[in-house]
């Protein structure tokens, strides 16, 4: 049986992804699953609270996964992120028209 999402429901998943870093950060981790934010952090060249943030706001947006290994913690998509990801690196390879 397929659920429906509400307008709603899909807005809190679309409202988690509109930010270039968050993009960034959910290509990358689709490339390199388990990825730590140290990782994240050294791929992007961005600030540690900047990532760590946008981090937390994917998880909050049902998007991605934290898990936690001692000190480390590592991303891994979610069902819902697997989908915007795919989304996304096809929407990356759309051809331009005239």
């Amino acid at each position: 049986m397929v659920k429906i999402k509400t307008a709603k429901q899909m807005e809190r998943h679309l409202k988690g992804l509109a930010n270039h870093y968050r993009i960034d950060i959910l290509l990358l981790i689709a490339k390199r699953n388990g990825i730590t934010l140290e990782d994240i952090i050294e791929a992007l060249g961005a600030n540690e609270k900047t990532i760590g943030e946008h981090t937390r706001r994917l998880c909050q947006a049902g998007l991605l996964n934290k898990k936690y290994r001692g000190k480390f913690v590592e991303h891994t998509l979610s069902p819902y992120g697997k989908t915007f990801a795919h989304f996304l690196q096809s929407f990356q390879k759309t051809l331009q028209y005239p």
